[in-house]
């Protein structure tokens, strides 16, 4: 899933009482106690915003996931069984302080000795594998089809509209992006004249009485500037993010000619042609953060004193490197779909997603295969604040074919939730779709590992997911014995059914509630989901 820029801020610019663990009575948070809670007015304090999707909505007036309250009151230092989750995605770095101590390893596997150890099929894959060789960049599925000829008339008409539509707007894009950050770092040297610094504020930019027409245009751009970072500097960054994404559009994605695959040497429309790849998930360069994001927020180790708490205590992250800078490959997601199912995972996290997808069935068959060895597959629905029950909308994978019947019972489609309760509640880049998603979870300005042992905020759906991911690792992990359909029920059951009208798209005009654009209506909630899993465990209740 291609995200629009690695930087957060600009990117999004362009139910009863039950018996827990123990002695203890858990109640859930009261249902009659969502919908009167107040919006917070204050903004998020440093540590809320590193944690606000653990946080809970009643206690802290943030819609998190109540993960802490989770931990304090139900989980303690129960571990529960170590869960294997697959992150189906970019690479991870392996190496990352917050991540080197949770992942997986292949012990039937000795590395680097360029031999199948354990006779399953793929070389050196002692912490995962990666389908992608030394490839990293890559088209967008619409621009293949263009050159391939692809599918049926229909699709290969639409692609090249959608191709011809898109790569002359990254052009422009590009050149507008840069034409403002020329304008910004004038403004900034004029500015570092005028006060003989360069940290000045917004305070004293907006004091200024320009005098002349050159510097009323430099304060201008300035105050512009501020409206989204705290400094000059910052939001220069920010555009540089911006124009690389445009660049990386013309050069790579929307570039009918290019062909990122060759570095790899296989046929990526051939499912039969599967040797190809290393052994080596690991990512490749810091633009590739995309899979050690996602891990964090599952599984960074919890309490170390070091950057994030993943959501999850016990799990061992399984790298599978399949998501290149551009659309992913079906051949590669239903193979790597395959390889977690085959090597113990019992959850799968698949934050991405494309608009066309000419071999969709080779995915779904895969998803169906997860299903039938009971693990669990968590997808995001998309940034492009869209309704997937709109035909002419759609983000593969799914697990409802043309609005049909789901084809498994497996998938949890996840949409995305802003920091702050009330109206402005689902993010504005959130898809969403009563039958196509099925639940929403915090995806806005989450901190978690990016590559080098460094830290970042990062937006998306592909946030959203591995949320849910991690609230289903700890189900896992706590009750061994509830199976995947069971599991998702219990998230989409146990979840907050918030009933305030919510803005779709970002368009304060048309609103929704989420009973209306999702299929359970709720927003996950990890304490409430232990304690419907220890019933169900139990034999208490039945879903």
């Amino acid at each position: 899933m291609k995200q629009l820029f690695s930087k957060s801020s600009i990117a999004i610019c362009i139910s009863a009482v039950l018996m827990g663990c123990g002695a203890t009575t858990i109640i859930s948070t009261p249902i009659e106690n969502i919908d009167t809670t107040p919006s917070k007015i204050a903004d998020l304090t440093e540590v809320q915003k590193k944690n606000w999707g653990h946080l809970d909505l009643v206690t802290d007036t943030i819609p998190g996931m109540s993960v802490d309250k989770a931990y304090r009151e139900i989980i303690g230092n129960k571990k529960g069984q170590k869960v294997i989750v697959a992150v189906l995605d970019s690479g991870v770095d392996l190496k990352h302080e917050d991540l080197d101590d949770v992942l997986w390893t292949n012990k039937g596997e000795r590395a680097g000795d360029g031999k199948d150890n354990d006779n399953n099929g793929y070389i050196d894959d002692v912490h995962g594998y990666n389908f992608l060789g030394e490839s990293y960049n890559e088209q967008l599925e619409a621009a293949r089809i263009v050159k391939l000829k692809l599918g049926d008339a229909a699709m290969q008409a639409k692609a090249k509209a959608k191709v011809d539509a898109e790569y002359t707007k990254a052009l422009q894009g590009k050149q507008n992006y840069e034409q403002f950050l020329q304008a910004v770092k004038n403004s900034h040297e004029q500015l570092i004249k005028e006060f003989g610094k360069s940290n000045y504020t917004k305070k004293e930019v907006s004091a200024l009485k320009p005098k002349t027409e050159a510097m009323q245009q430099t304060v201008g751009v300035a105050l512009q500037a501020f409206s989204y970072a705290d400094d000059l500097p910052s939001f220069m960054e920010l555009l540089s993010d911006g124009i690389k994404h445009f660049s990386d559009q013309a050069n790579y994605n929307y570039n009918v000619n290019f062909d990122g695959r060759k570095e790899v040497g296989d046929n990526p429309y051939d499912i039969n042609d599967t040797k190809y790849g290393n052994g080596n998930p690991q990512s490749r360069n810091e633009d590739e953060s995309h899979g050690s994001h996602v891990a964090g927020i599952i599984a960074a180790e919890r309490n170390n004193g070091k950057g994030a708490n993943g959501i999850a205590n016990n799990v061992a992250i399984m790298s599978i490197r399949a998501v290149p800078n551009g659309d992913e490959y079906d051949k590669d997601i239903a193979l790597g779909i395959r390889y977690a199912v085959n090597n113990g995972a019992k959850i799968i996290n698949g934050s991405f997603g494309k608009g066309f997808s000419p071999n969709a069935e080779w995915v779904y068959e895969a998803i169906k295969y997860a299903a039938s060895k009971d693990v669990l597959f968590v997808h995001a629905a998309g940034n492009d604040g869209a309704n997937l029950d709109d035909p002419n909308e759609p983000n593969f994978p799914n697990d409802a074919v043309n609005n049909g019947p789901e084809i498994a019972d497996n998938v949890i489609t996840v949409g995305a939730l802003d920091p702050k309760y009330g109206g402005t509640l689902v993010a504005s880049y959130s898809n969403y779709g009563k039958i196509n998603v099925d639940v929403f979870a915090p995806g806005t300005d989450i901190y978690s590992t990016y590559p080098n042992n460094t830290y970042e905020y990062s937006p998306g759906t592909s946030m959203a997911a591995p949320a849910v991911a991690g609230v289903a690792a700890l189900i896992r992990s706590q009750y061994p014995k509830l199976t995947a359909a069971q599991v998702k029920k219990i998230i989409l059951k146990s979840g907050l059914p918030v009933k305030t009208k919510v803005a779709l798209g970002g368009d304060a005009a048309k609103v929704a509630s989420l009973d209306e654009i999702s299929t359970s209506g709720r927003i996950v909630n990890a304490y409430n989901a232990l304690i419907m899993a220890q019933s169900v465990s139990s034999g208490k209740i039945q879903l």
